[in-house]
């Protein structure tokens, strides 16, 4: 069934439904639209809810971090705040799939439909047009029927009258005559007339209004089809982000059976474990013997200033760790304000970061003294008496680092040794032993590992010195198949000689050819060089 036969009539009802079909439209735009606000909006709150409980400090710096509780909750946080991001997500495919796509629909099918019955329109003005003129050469040809009766009328009573000139009846019959021959021609302008808006009539009634009618359906159907799509694009936004939000609801389920209990007190026993032994028992004062007897071996002594000295008063005031009232205490290097196992555990920290940083520079060594010595053998290359200074800097970070580390293995055994002294004094009270100690303690294996390291680290330096540094290449490479690795520039290069090539710091290359034992790689640059590079200012990952 289409419109344009069905309602041939009700051009102001389909005027009215396609305009209500519009203004529906702009609704549900514009319900999408505030919906999207409030993704927005509660993409917002949660995300400032994480922010507001999410640590202010990093992870590293604050004690409660190494607890499960702590990491699940902050696990939790990250997923909500990942949660938030697909609701934002949400908001954003609705705005543009939704909001703005059926925005700018919305505005092609009011111009359609303004076009449409504007065409309507003017066939109904044509219509009416003919209708009118159809009516005139109607009303005309009614007059000048009239007009010619009334002259013949005039004319037969002349003719009739005695009394008449000739000259009158024949002005009235000429009258006559004329008004009989414009009512004639009224009559076909009439008849013509009609006969074109009959035509007229037919074709707008059977042709023209039934063709816009039907345009005016598919355009209807095809807005209704485009909002009916519009709608599924609600459920399809939220369709999109379920395995995600799933996934982050995994998380936090994940999170919640990440909580151990038992762990979380070992990490507490680990924290603030003091390492000292548990006090003695509190001996007994007898203060009801004399006082004033003559000293003795067995007895109290009575002071030069007369008053007597009370037994066993100095065992009373000493500290008992657990119970006294702690000072405010001053940071040492050594750490020695700490108790015994924080304070080893805070040396062995202090130890392997400059152990770390000692071999940085060991490492920075060696790749100067092979630069220095590819300048010296390729003058062109780049002054060697230019290295002097940063090689300098580097050889005094180095015996700076030793004397550090050295310093700190003292101190590390020191306090492991006060550790295993506490814990023997505690066996010693107590029937029940304490847990036995994670590692043993270092004796003279950490002298020996000191004088292996630094044998280790000169090592190097003799090696690099007996190696051969080759200063030409040829021109033309063996082309591989395929790169056999990656690699990042330490230092910047400037590759002045022939078969060499420039890079900066940081660069990302890719290893052609291994160093074959002459200090050098060949790489090639992402724009397409290739050239070789000294091999010590290359971090190189092979595949």
């Amino acid at each position: 069934m289409d419109w344009g036969t069905e309602l041939w009539d009700q051009f102001e009802v389909l005027e009215r439904h396609t305009q209500w079909g519009l203004d529906l439209l702009d609704r549900y735009v514009k319900f999408v639209k505030e919906r999207t606000e409030v993704e927005q909006a509660y993409a917002k709150q949660l995300r400032s809810l994480v922010k507001k409980y999410l640590p202010k400090r990093p992870a590293k710096d604050e004690p409660e971090s190494k607890f499960s509780q702590q990491q699940s909750f902050v696990q939790l946080l990250q997923e909500v705040n990942d949660f938030a991001g697909q609701r934002e997500l949400v908001a954003e495919n609705l705005t543009v799939r939704v909001c703005l796509e059926l925005a700018k629909y919305s505005q092609e099918m009011k111009q359609e439909r303004k076009m449409h019955f504007q065409e309507g329109r003017r066939a109904q003005q044509q219509l009416e047009n003919g209708f009118k003129q159809l009516e005139n050469s109607k009303r005309k040809f009614e007059r000048d029927c009239r007009e010619a009766e009334k002259a013949a009328q005039t004319a037969e009573r002349l003719d009739q009258d005695i009394n008449a000139t000739k000259a009158d009846v024949e002005k009235a019959k000429q009258q006559a005559h004329l008004r009989s021959h414009m009512a004639e021609e009224s009559k076909n302008e009439y008849a013509a007339q009609l006969q074109r808006f009959n035509r007229d009539q037919a074709h707008f009634y059977f042709s023209q209004m039934p063709q816009i009618f039907d345009k005016l359906q598919d355009m209807d159907e095809r807005r209704a089809a485009r909002l009916g799509a519009g709608y599924g694009l609600l459920s399809e936004a939220e369709l999109q982000v379920v395995p995600i939000i799933a996934k982050c609801l995994e998380g936090m389920k994940v999170a919640a059976d990440a909580v151990d209990a038992k762990n979380d007190s070992q990490v507490l026993v680990e924290q603030h474990k003091s390492g000292f032994a548990r006090p003695g028992d509190v001996e007994f004062e007898d203060f009801s013997q004399p006082m004033n007897r003559a000293p003795s071996d067995s007895s109290l002594g009575t002071p030069s200033d007369g008053r007597p000295e009370l037994r066993g008063s100095g065992r009373s005031r000493a500290m008992r760790w657990p119970f006294s009232k702690k000072n405010k205490t001053v940071v040492t290097e050594d750490f020695s304000h700490l108790p015994p196992e924080q304070q080893r555990k805070r040396l062995q920290q202090q130890l392997e970061e400059r152990n770390r940083e000692l071999q940085k520079e060991v490492d920075q060594r060696d790749a100067l003294k092979k630069m220095k010595d590819v300048y010296e053998k390729t003058p062109q290359m780049g002054d060697p008496a230019s290295l002097e200074p940063r090689i300098t800097e580097t050889l005094n970070n180095i015996e700076r680092l030793k004397l550090e580390v050295q310093k700190y293995e003292a101190w590390l055994a020191e306090a492991e040794n006060r550790v295993l002294s506490n814990r023997g004094d505690s066996l010693g009270r107590h029937a029940r032993p304490p847990d036995p100690p994670a590692s043993a303690p270092p004796d003279s294996s950490s002298s020996s590992s000191q004088d292996n390291k630094e044998s280790s680290e000169e090592t190097p330096l003799e090696e690099g010195q007996d190696t051969p540094i080759y200063t030409e290449f040829d021109e033309e490479f063996e082309e591989p198949t395929s790169p056999i690795g990656q690699c990042v520039a330490i230092y910047q290069f400037e590759g002045s000689s022939e078969g060499t090539i420039s890079m900066m710091e940081g660069e990302g290359l890719l290893v052609m050819e291994e160093d074959k034992g002459d200090g050098w790689t060949r790489v090639r640059q992402k724009e397409g060089g290739e050239g070789y590079v000294p091999t010590s200012y290359l971090r190189i990952t092979l595949n």
